[in-house]
């Protein structure tokens, strides 16, 4: 009987929030359009050839220098990896991920530890998703249990994959996890889709992802102590493949006061034809102002030119540690790396068995500068764990070499004469 009064209560609350979301919505974009806010972001330079764009973002834990590739640490680290090879590499920001550090070990061990920063001993950038993706993945999954998440209006609810445990994630709650583990860019909690659904399951989750940015903002505000900076906030773009969707997106979420512009979405990355279709129907809608942001971008060192053609800042993604560890490594156009091949030779092959050379003598990591590719072959094909690591090392490294090479051709006005290098 004393729960009773609680539930109504809460409810009350609810109902109460939901009918203000016009009104916060109209305020926030109000204030966007009329307050003189400091931007995070400055754009130096666009090449005037392309949409490619020299920026800079600053964070509390220092500069990103722009357009740039992020390695993806998922559970507070890069596969293989340890920091000094992240410091080795020339690595500016590097993400985390909300949904699996909320599993395991969770942000109050992580809050209590100091951070995400002295968790990991990295004292650079950091930027966290919102989980939002990795949700929403276990019920779009084409072998997963649809059970494992139920969707209302106010957030989620997931089972662990860990241990079956049941969590629930909002708005308000993922934005909270974000600020506990510390990160410098933060992202809206947003309800993503498969490509394939009808239009009208994309525009209710599209307009479901409206509602919940203009909550993301309202809690990342209120949990902003004394006026404190604190991380910078990202709203993500949703409409899945259709185009009328992902405009109107794409003007709502630019409309709002978030810090930078992310562009998300299942084939955000995996199909570059359809990311760069939508990336130059989105283009007109952007803010020239703000950094913006392809979510699971860069399988490929030739996706980076795309990207960065079509006005991305930012990209980030799983795939060159994870090619590594499957004996795929980077190589440069002079040394046979070309889009048949994905830039990329299999170091398995027999071809290798006594091949003395460096995977690339354009690349200068670790690995390329003191083993050969015969010593890579054998060691995977011994199974050796040595072998993923030093294969991660050169992916890593030779991705943000690349990317080097990018900001200093815009800066020089030689982007087209590289981009066509590498076509």
């Amino acid at each position: 009987m004393q729960k009773r009064p609680i539930v109504i209560l809460k409810l009350t609350q609810k109902i109460i929030l939901f009918k203000a979301l016009p009104f916060l919505t109209n305020l926030l974009q109000s204030r966007h359009k009329t307050m003189n806010i400091f931007s995070p972001f400055k754009l130096i330079k666009k090449d005037p050839h392309t949409r490619a764009r020299l920026g800079r973002i600053t964070t509390a834990h220092g500069v990103i220098e722009t357009p740039e590739f992020m390695p993806v640490g998922t559970q507070a680290t890069v596969k293989t990896l340890d920091v000094h090879d992240l410091y080795s590499s020339g690595a500016q920001v590097i993400l985390g991920n909300t949904y699996h550090l909320h599993l395991r070990p969770g942000e109050k061990i992580i809050k209590k530890l100091g951070g995400l920063h002295k968790f990991m001993n990295w004292h650079k950038p950091i930027l966290t998703d919102s989980g939002g993706f990795q949700v929403f993945s276990l019920k779009n999954g084409e072998h997963t249990n649809k059970q494992l998440v139920t969707i209302d209006e106010d957030g989620v609810n997931f089972r662990s994959y860990i241990n079956g445990s049941l969590h629930r994630f909002t708005p308000e709650s993922a934005i909270k996890i974000q600020h506990d583990l510390g990160a410098d860019i933060i992202m809206a909690f947003d309800e993503c889709t498969s490509d394939t659904v009808p239009h009208a399951i994309a525009l209710a989750a599209m307009e479901r992802t409206h509602r919940w940015a203009v909550r993301c903002i309202a809690a990342h505000k209120k949990l902003k102590k004394g006026g404190s900076a604190g991380p910078l906030l990202f709203g993500i773009i949703q409409g899945g493949s259709h185009q009328d969707l992902r405009v109107k997106s794409a003007q709502f979420i630019t409309s709002l006061p978030f810090d930078g512009i992310a562009i998300g979405g299942e084939s955000i990355g995996y199909n570059m034809e359809a990311t760069g279709t939508i990336m130059e129907y989105l283009a007109p809608y952007l803010p020239e102002n703000k950094p913006r942001y392809t979510m699971g971008l860069g399988a490929s060192p030739g996706d980076f030119f795309k990207a960065v053609a079509a006005g991305a800042d930012m990209f980030d993604c799983v795939a060159p540690t994870r090619i590594a560890r499957n004996g795929g490594l980077f190589i440069h156009p002079r040394n046979g790396g070309a889009p048949a091949n994905k830039y990329r030779l299999c170091i398995t092959n027999a071809a290798y068995r006594t091949d003395k050379k460096p995977i690339d003598v354009w690349c200068d990591c670790f690995t390329c500068t003191h083993h050969s590719r015969a010593y890579l072959h054998h060691l995977f094909k011994a199974d050796e764990i040595l072998g993923l690591r030093l294969a991660s090392i050169h992916n890593v490294h030779f991705a943000l070499k690349v990317m080097r090479e990018i900001r200093e051709s815009i800066a020089n006005g030689t982007f087209v004469a590289l981009y066509k290098k590498w076509k």
